[in-house]
C-alpha cells in the first residue's frame, strides 16, 4: 500500500502535474494581477501588524490580524524546519532559490484565494462567516462543473485535517519530546488533545485568539535562534547565498555523505517543498481570509498574501541558511534531524537539539488548531453545521492517535491529499482567469489599479477598494 501511495504521491506532485499548475497559475495571476506582490507589499505589512483591522462595523467574525495569525499558524508548522531540510537533501541548496521563487508567484495565488473567499462568503445558520474553495468555485462557476469541483475540494480538505493537520503534526511533538526530553508519548498525546478541544470548542475566535497569541511568539523565537546562528557564522552566510544561486541553475556535485543533485532535481523539490509549506495555490488560506472583519476582498487579499512572505521567504530562509552556513548539509541527514544538527553545530553547548523541538512543538501545535478550523469549514459543507461539535471532538481525540503511532501511511496519504486539494482549486483558478471572464465576476484583470479592478467593482463608487490598492 504505501509503495502505491508513494507513487501516486510522485505523479500528484511530480514535475508534469501540481508543479506546473501552481508555478503557471502563479505566473499568469501576478501577470494580471500586475505584479502585486511587489508593487503593494509595503502596504499588505502595515495593513496586517500596524493598523491589523479595518476599524469598520462590516460584517466578518475575527480582524485582519487574527486572521492572518490563524492562517498562519496552519502554514508556519513541521514544513518549515523539516521541508525545507529536505528539499535541500534532495535537491541541493539550489533548492532553497526554488522555494523563493514558488513563494514569490504563491503570493499573487494567496492574495487572489484570499480575495475570493471573501468575495463569495456566506453566513451560516450560527451567524459566522463560511467561505472558501468549498464555496466560491461553486459561486464563481454556476455550473455542475463549479459544483463537482467545490465537493472535491470539501472532501480532499477534511481529509487532509486529519492527515496533514493533525495526526502527522502530534506525531512530530511527541517524538521531538521524547527524543529530547524523554517525554512519554501518550502523556504528550493526552495533553495535546485536551488543549485542543478546549480551544476547538470555542469555535474560530477562540482559535484566532490563541493563535494570535502564539504565532508572534513561536515566529521571533525561532528567528532570534537563527539569528544567533548566523551571527556565529556570519563568515559563511555570503558563500551560503552564493551557493544557492549558483546550484540553483548548474546543479551540486556529489561531496562526502551528500549524493548531488542536478538541476531538475533542485526545481522539483523546491517548488514542492516550497507549495507544501506555504500553501499558495491550496485554498486553505481562503478558508479563515473569509472570517476576516474587512471593508473590502482586496484588503483581506493584501493581507493574506504576507502570509507567504513570511513563511517562505522569511522563515524557511532562516532554516535553510541554517543548514547550509553550519555545513551540515553534506552529512548525508534530512528533515528535522537535519535542522536540528545544524542548530546543534551553530549554538554552543547543547541548545540546538532543544530549541529545534521546542520549536516543533509550538508550529506543530498551532498547525493543528488552523487545520482543525480548515476541517470544520468542510466538513459544515458536506454535512451541514449540526456536524460541527461532534467533528471538533472527533479531531482532538485523533490527536491523541497520532501521537502514539507510526505514521509512514498517514504522511504519503496525508501529502496526496493536499495535492488533491490544490487541483480543484488551480483547475477553478484557470476558468475563471480565461481573458473573456468579464469583469463584474470579481476577477482579477492586472494593471495600476488591478487592487480595485480585481474587485470587478468600480473603484469610485468603492473606495475601500481605491484605499486598498
Amino acid at each position: 500500500m504505501l509503495e502505491i501511495l508513494n507513487a501516486i504521491d510522485g505523479i500528484i506532485w511530480g514535475p508534469f502535474v501540481l508543479i506546473p499548475l501552481l508555478l503557471g497559475t502563479g505566473i499568469w495571476l501576478t501577470v494580471r494581477l500586475g505584479g502585486v506582490q511587489f508593487t503593494k507589499l509595503g502596504p499588505a505589512l502595515k495593513l496586517a501588524f500596524v493598523r491589523r483591522s479595518d476599524g469598520s462595523q462590516e460584517q466578518g467574525d475575527v480582524s485582519h490580524f487574527h486572521a492572518l495569525s490563524t492562517a498562519l499558524a496552519a502554514t508556519v508548522g513541521v514544513g518549515n524546519i523539516a521541508g525545507v531540510a529536505t528539499a535541500i537533501h534532495l535537491g541541493g541548496p539550489g533548492a532553497l532559490f526554488w522555494m523563493w521563487i514558488s513563494a514569490i508567484f504563491g503570493m499573487a495565488a494567496k492574495y487572489s484565494e484570499a480575495f475570493m473567499g471573501v468575495r463569495f462568503r456566506t453566513t451560516d445558520a450560527k451567524g459566522e462567516m463560511n467561505g472558501g474553495p468549498q464555496h466560491y468555485l461553486a459561486k464563481a462557476i454556476p455550473n455542475k462543473f463549479g459544483l463537482g469541483l467545490s465537493i472535491f475540494f470539501a472532501v480532499a480538505a477534511s481529509i487532509a485535517a486529519f492527515g496533514i493537520g493533525n495526526m502527522t503534526q502530534s506525531n512530530s511533538v511527541a517524538a521531538a519530546l521524547n527524543t529530547t526530553f524523554g517525554a512519554n508519548t501518550a502523556v504528550v498525546g493526552i495533553v495535546l488533545a485536551l488543549f485542543t478541544a478546549l480551544v476547538l470548542i470555542g469555535g474560530i475566535k477562540s482559535i484566532s485568539k490563541v493563535t494570535a497569541l502564539m504565532v508572534p511568539f513561536m515566529i521571533l523565537f525561532y528567528l532570534a535562534a537563527g539569528f544567533v546562528v548566523l551571527a556565529i557564522n556570519w563568515q559563511g552566510i555570503l558563500p551560503a547565498l552564493g551557493l544557492v544561486l549558483t546550484d540553483a541553475f548548474t546543479g551540486t556535485a556529489a561531496v562526502g555523505g551528500f549524493t548531488g543533485a542536478a538541476v531538475a532535481q533542485a526545481i522539483q523539490f523546491g517548488i514542492a517543498r516550497g507549495i507544501f509549506s506555504n500553501e499558495s495555490g491550496m485554498g486553505s488560506a481562503a478558508i479563515v481570509a473569509a472570517a476576516a472583519k474587512t471593508k473590502h476582498p482586496v484588503r483581506q487579499g493584501l493581507v493574506s498574501m504576507t502570509q507567504t512572505f513570511i513563511d517562505t521567504i522569511i522563515v524557511v530562509s532562516m532554516t535553510g541558511l541554517v543548514i547550509l552556513t553550519t555545513g551540515v548539509w553534506r552529512n548525508g541527514s534530512t528533515g528535522a534531524a537535519l535542522t536540528a544538527e545544524g542548530f546543534g553545530t551553530g549554538l554552543p553547548g547543547t541548545w540546538g537539539g532543544a530549541i529545534v523541538s521546542v520549536a516543533i512543538v509550538f508550529f506543530a501545535y498551532s498547525t493543528i488548531l488552523g487545520w482543525a478550523y480548515y476541517g470544520e469549514r468542510n466538513i459544515d459543507r458536506l454535512l451541514g453545521l449540526r456536524a460541527v461539535m461532534p467533528y471538533r471532538l472527533v479531531f482532538s481525540a485523533v490527536v491523541f492517535v497520532g501521537a502514539t503511532v507510526e505514521l509512514d501511511l498517514v504522511w504519503t496519504f496525508s501529502d496526496i491529499a493536499n495535492g488533491l486539494m490544490a487541483l480543484p482549486n488551480l483547475i477553478g483558478a484557470a476558468h475563471l482567469l480565461g481573458p473573456d471572464r468579464p469583469r463584474d465576476e470579481g476577477l482579477p484583470a492586472g494593471g495600476p489599479d488591478a487592487g480595485a479592478r480585481a474587485a470587478g467593482l468600480d473603484a469610485a463608487r468603492h473606495p475601500g477598494a481605491r484605499d486598498a490598492g
